[in-house]
């Protein structure tokens, strides 16, 4: 995975917070992440397949994830409550398909997201696939997406251009 393949998902997160919830966002620079434990407590997690295969997680705090989430909804923050997993999915579904219109030379599909809340939840992920997380930061709070893409398409034209050329 290189810089260039995460430049969409920068793209996209910035658009989906300045447009939905008119929040700044700042994004700092990204690192590659050793564990598969999330950044934070509330994680919405995509999968991506196809040409190019995956996980997207972003990961909030809990506060954080409230106050999103309420300028989201427009509901008041301490009425969140059973909406905060809803929300926070289809955040992560919006990043992530912003992102995958950025792929359209390629065949790429995002899952249905999933939705996990708790302390120390783990997001399995291959092995072979490094995890780039990007933190950003809010008026709401800090937040990080992390995004972890193996390009397929890229490594069959690499294969074929090794027979080809012997």
């Amino acid at each position: 995975m290189d810089a260039s393949s995460i430049k969409p998902f920068i793209q996209s997160i910035q658009n989906v917070f300045s447009t939905m919830m008119q929040l700044q966002l700042e994004v700092g620079d990204p690192i590659v992440k050793q564990d598969d434990e999330p950044s934070f407590d509330v994680s919405g997690i995509i999968g991506m397949s196809g040409d190019v295969v995956g996980s997207v997680v972003l990961s909030f705090p809990q506060e954080t994830a409230e106050r999103v989430v309420a300028l989201f909804t427009g509901m008041p923050q301490e009425e969140i409550g059973e909406a905060l997993p809803d929300a926070v999915g289809e955040l992560v579904n919006m990043i992530s398909g912003g992102a995958k219109g950025h792929y359209q030379d390629r065949k790429v599909s995002i899952s249905c997201p999933s939705v996990v809340i708790g302390a120390n939840h783990k997001v399995a992920r291959p092995r072979d696939v490094p995890c780039i997380m990007i933190p950003c930061d809010t008026d709401c709070g800090s937040l990080a997406l992390e995004v972890a893409l193996r390009d397929c398409k890229s490594n069959e034209t690499k294969g074929q251009g090794a027979v080809a050329a012997a």
